[in-house]
């Protein structure tokens, strides 16, 4: 019996395929620009910054593919009041963007929704096949109690949480539940940033790790300087920059830590027109 034991251990060694516990997908990660605002105050991205200092910012999806998956994490934004708000420039509606990485809308096969402000949820209607991922308590505070008197909506577009609610009913929201879920093969959610009411940031397994940060990070500025990032609420910093140095851990250097919109991600990587190349196919 032992001799047998032995030999199929040897065998699934020695043997491709074998394995109990499979090996996860080999993913490339592309970050994709769809517009940039430019003279963005840097105090409000970086707790504490100057309150004069200002910086051109980048708007970005990011697209992990993979194990049979082309997955996005956020979905950038489209509607009209939006633009409003800031001033964007050299805008590309997110369903067009994909297109330059490859990829045609009705492709992308899952969204990962970081938060649900409107220039990370307001694209989820753009990607017909998609199945959408958010924070449980995320979609429930915003789908609910934010609309509510003493809620907090700030930036949250009604038509978003309104079209989360129709996903549900079709069957294609997933509910994330907390913090260190693997959501996908080698793709794990994180929480604690608290950007929002219960934002999340990614993991992407593989050789090497990259964490995808969103605007729990906004900028390489806010990792190097050990400042928070704009969070749900003020009491919430401390938690911001934990979160932060966690990143840093998971990804193995700060240098695999993917902030939310600062344009050096498209110097600090190999970049062709709105695409960088952070890890590319093998």
């Amino acid at each position: 019996m032992k001799a047998i034991l032995l030999a199929a251990s040897l065998f699934a060694i020695v043997c491709p395929g074998v394995s109990a516990q499979p090996m996860n997908p080999t993913y490339s990660i592309y970050a994709i620009r769809y517009a940039d605002s430019p003279g963005f105050a840097v105090a409000d991205l970086v707790m504490g910054a100057p309150k004069n200092e200002k910086i051109d910012i980048v708007f970005v999806i990011w697209l992990i593919r993979g194990g049979g998956h082309n997955i996005l994490l956020d979905s950038g934004f489209h509607r009209e009041r939006w633009f409003k708000e800031l001033p964007i420039k050299n805008f590309v509606r997110p369903d067009e963007a994909v297109k330059l990485a490859g990829v045609q809308p009705e492709e992308i096969t899952d969204i990962v929704i970081s938060h649900a402000h409107w220039d990370h949820m307001g694209g989820i209607d753009l990607f017909p096949k998609a199945t959408v991922w958010i924070q449980e308590e995320e979609f429930r505070y915003y789908t609910g109690a934010a609309w509510q008197p003493g809620g907090d909506h700030d930036g949250i577009d009604p038509d978003d949480a309104q079209y989360l609610v129709r996903l549900n009913t079709e069957g294609r929201l997933r509910l994330v539940n907390g913090d260190n879920v693997e959501i996908l093969p080698g793709i794990r959610a994180y929480t604690g940033g608290h950007h929002t009411f219960a934002s999340q940031y990614v993991l992407v397994e593989g050789q090497p790790n990259f964490v995808l940060a969103s605007d729990n990070d906004y900028l390489y500025r806010n990792l190097q300087s050990h400042m928070a990032s704009a969070t749900f609420t003020d009491d919430l910093w401390s938690a911001n920059i934990k979160n932060q140095e966690r990143m840093i851990q998971l990804a193995g250097s700060a240098e695999r830590v993917v902030p939310g919109h600062d344009p050096l991600e498209f110097q600090k990587f190999p970049t062709r027109g709105r695409v960088a190349t952070m890890k590319p196919p093998q």
